[in-house]
């Protein structure tokens, strides 16, 4: 069986970081232009330069969506692009489009190309067309169940890579091809700027009554029938990894650092666990009530397992779970006076029980009984975002462990 990579989001520098550290094996993320997140930070070009080398210094891979679909003038700027990219050294490009893919086979013929989700790409056939054209990844649809997977990993060999989604975020569009968005805010869910529509709350109007708006009601809050519960797969590895998936892909350019390091640590020790010995592999709850911890709505298997029911829907609230929150990360050691140097996120204070989790190995509960301020001054809050915080740790704690409270 080879290896399978465990690819996980990098809205910015800090989450590629922390990404890679809490053990993904590559990144993808966006440029400026180019992508279907327009409101990530992203990367300009020297960002793009750094990431890569960061990276690579760690033995790891960068992937670079370029997966609009384009217009005219898209087209007329991406060659210059795609040799950029090149050069740089970015290990692939995420495309979806054929005019776009025909314009990078041009202009960086050694580049190396994935096809997007955005694609639709669910059947064997289209496999093929689009490795024929030069890819030599495919991120398969969203919509594909596992056995449609193993049916296109059957039919395409081991030549081709298949990536799929395993956890975060649904569309409740085809692939995310909506348009909500776009009729209703002006905002272009292809370009990168979805406003989530889907997410809002709906009433009902019948055609000889008008102007009398009927609520679609679960609950006084209403009914919100396009909200789709996260995908979830972290107790189906053995599973997905039968279906011939060469690559985990976790969801979530946009969310936060403490979301990047939760769930991207939880995989990378199910898997781990599972590649080691996959015979006597045995699913350890804690992983998943460590995603708990990390911002989602609830979860479901998406369409791995068939077409979603009703039970795959919220319909009672499109607010995220947020049972810990974020508030802080270490950021060194002093060994001397045993303290941990921690980086202020979120007001914290004195008699609170926080936990640090590291890269690796349980989290650390404790109760905080002391705190200093960058002078080493007792304080009893850390109310400023940001700040320097240090609090006494008889052991070191490895640098970008997520503090985080309940």
């Amino acid at each position: 069986m080879s290896k399978i990579e465990l690819l996980a989001p990098a809205g910015n520098l800090e989450r590629l970081q922390v990404a890679l550290q809490y053990g993904a094996d590559a990144v993808y993320m966006a440029g400026k232009k180019f992508g279907l997140r327009a409101f990530a930070e992203n990367f300009d070009e020297d960002g793009l330069v750094n990431a890569i080398n960061y990276a690579h210094n760690l033995g790891k891979k960068v992937y670079v969506t370029v997966n609009i679909f384009a217009n005219n003038d898209d087209i007329d700027a991406l060659g210059s692009y795609f040799r950029y990219l090149e050069q740089i050294g970015a290990d692939a490009a995420i495309v979806s489009d054929l005019g776009v893919l025909a314009v990078a086979r041009e202009n960086a013929p050694d580049l190396e190309i994935h096809i997007s989700t955005q694609a639709n790409t669910c059947n064997y056939s289209a496999a093929k067309m689009w490795q024929k054209l030069g890819a030599s990844r495919i991120i398969l649809a969203r919509e594909v169940s596992l056995d449609g997977i193993k049916r296109i990993r059957d039919e395409v060999g081991s030549d081709l890579e298949l990536e799929a989604f395993v956890h975060g975020a649904m569309c409740m569009s085809y692939s995310g091809r909506c348009l909500l968005s776009n009729f209703m805010t002006g905002r272009g869910a292809n370009h990168g700027e979805c406003a989530q529509p889907c997410r809002w709350n709906y009433y009902v109007m019948e055609e000889k009554r008008p102007g009398e708006l009927m609520q679609l009601m679960e609950d006084e809050r209403g009914s919100y029938v396009f909200n789709a519960n996260d995908l979830c797969m972290i107790e189906y590895i053995p599973q997905l990894a039968a279906a011939g998936i060469s690559s985990f892909k976790i969801e979530g350019r946009m969310k936060t650092v403490n979301y990047t390091a939760t769930v991207t640590k939880q995989y990378r020790e199910a898997l781990d666990r599972f590649e080691a010995d996959p015979n006597s592999y045995e699913f350890d709850n804690y992983w998943l009530e460590e995603l708990d911890k990390a911002s989602h709505r609830p979860f479901s298997t998406g369409f791995f397992f068939g077409k979603p029911t009703h039970e795959s829907q919220c319909y009672d609230s499109s607010v995220y779970l947020r049972d810990y929150g974020f508030i802080g990360k270490v950021i060194g050691y002093d060994s001397d006076k045993k303290l941990v140097k921690i980086e202020q996120r979120n007001h914290f204070k004195l008699g609170e029980t926080i936990e640090i989790m590291p890269p690796k190995g349980k989290h650390i509960t404790l109760t905080l009984s002391e705190m200093f301020n960058e002078d080493l001054e007792p304080i009893t809050v850390a109310p400023h975002p940001q700040q320097t915080v240090y609090i006494p740790f008889d052991e070191p704690i490895e640098q970008n462990s997520i503090m985080r409270r309940k």
